[in-house]
């Protein structure tokens, strides 16, 4: 078994590395970056993001750029699915998702497929977005995967 989401392993899923290879990325294509395109003050931590759930007047738009098995498993709740973004077609529905969305508007993206160094999603996401003009963009910041930096740590799940 690889790095990838112990929850994964727990329903039975097969996946053997969430590394760039390993879903059919070639060195250098997008999704195989090995430095982040954001900066600090863009990453957000966990319990900053539980604090806006938890608040009444915030407005934020949180989409999964994960596989959608994982988003099937447990998200973020309020969280929209954008389809990976490591494929084309997940690029398209991201574009999609946000399409009605001002460039001002307040988007949290996360993926929690398996470490983020190693992530083949949140990269080119981020970009896409980014690239469109949104400049209110956050990162969630889930250095492990999403079942350990969220769902273990008792964050509200869907």
């Amino acid at each position: 078994m690889g790095s990838c989401l112990t929850c994964l392993s727990r329903r039975s899923f097969l996946l053997t590395s969430c590394s760039a290879a390993a879903v059919g990325i070639a060195p250098g294509a997008p999704g195989d970056d090995s430095t982040d395109p954001w900066s600090k003050k863009e990453l957000m931590e966990p319990q900053e993001l539980a604090a806006v759930l938890n608040s009444n007047g915030a407005v934020v738009h949180i989409y999964c750029v994960a596989f959608p098995v994982l988003y099937r498993g447990k998200h973020i709740p309020g969280a929209v699915l954008a389809g990976p973004a490591n494929k084309a077609e997940g690029i398209a529905q991201l574009r999609k998702a946000v399409s009605d969305l001002p460039k001002t508007a307040a988007i949290v993206i996360y993926c929690g497929c398996c470490p983020m160094k190693d992530c083949p999603n949140i990269r080119p996401a981020y970009r896409t977005l980014r690239d469109l003009g949104f400049n209110n963009l956050r990162v969630l910041d889930l250095p492990t995967n999403f079942h350990t930096d969220w769902v273990l740590e008792g964050y509200p799940v869907a």
